[in-house]
């Protein structure tokens, strides 16, 4: 490389080897999505997972999350991942001037924040998004499961979370007053 990145204009995508020595140079700017279903007064019935393989290589539960690309609105980061992950026909309910619930840092050490990405170090702008629609998960995840707020945050599902979801399934039902 003659140290200039090499930037695919037409997607805003970086190459593999360009994304590598970028990730351990820089932290990456995220969005991470927690879909919810609600009823006709806005509360928060069911909290949508991905099962799905994690950077650490574990099948865990998790939340959609992908990178902000190159002059990429927030808002048009956040439709894209969920439709990547949930399928065209979810339908997501994001405002025109989206402000996430929180901030969340991904370091390589899990001991530094509790969120773990063993790629890179990432700061992750974090949504509850109401989805409406018919959701499917890609061919990114291997299932989609819908839960209460209640079963969400039980041990057993907990134990199927990794990377720090689990702090974040909490932080997004405390956000809308639904943290049992």
């Amino acid at each position: 490389m003659s140290g200039q990145v090499d930037i695919d204009t037409q997607n805003a995508w970086l190459s593999p080897e360009d994304l590598a020595m970028v990730r351990h140079q820089v932290p990456l700017v995220y969005v991470d999505a927690v879909p919810v279903r609600v009823d006709h007064q806005g509360v928060v019935t069911h909290v949508g997972m991905l099962l799905r393989q994690a950077p650490d290589g574990t099948v865990s539960r998790m939340v959609v999350s992908g990178r902000v690309m190159l002059n990429e609105r927030v808002r048009d980061a956040l439709m894209r991942n969920l439709e990547k992950d949930l399928g065209p026909m979810a339908m997501p309910r994001i405002p025109a001037e989206p402000a996430p619930f929180t901030v969340v840092e991904y370091f390589t050490d899990p001991s530094i924040s509790g969120f773990y990405d063993p790629r890179h170090h990432a700061v992750s702008l974090a949504f509850v998004v109401p989805v409406t629609g018919d959701c499917h998960p890609t061919q990114q995840a291997l299932d989609l499961a819908w839960f209460t707020p209640e079963q969400a945050v039980s041990p057993e599902v907990i134990r199927e979370m990794t990377s720090g979801h689990d702090r974040l399934i909490r932080l997004a039902l405390a956000s809308v007053g639904q943290l049992p």
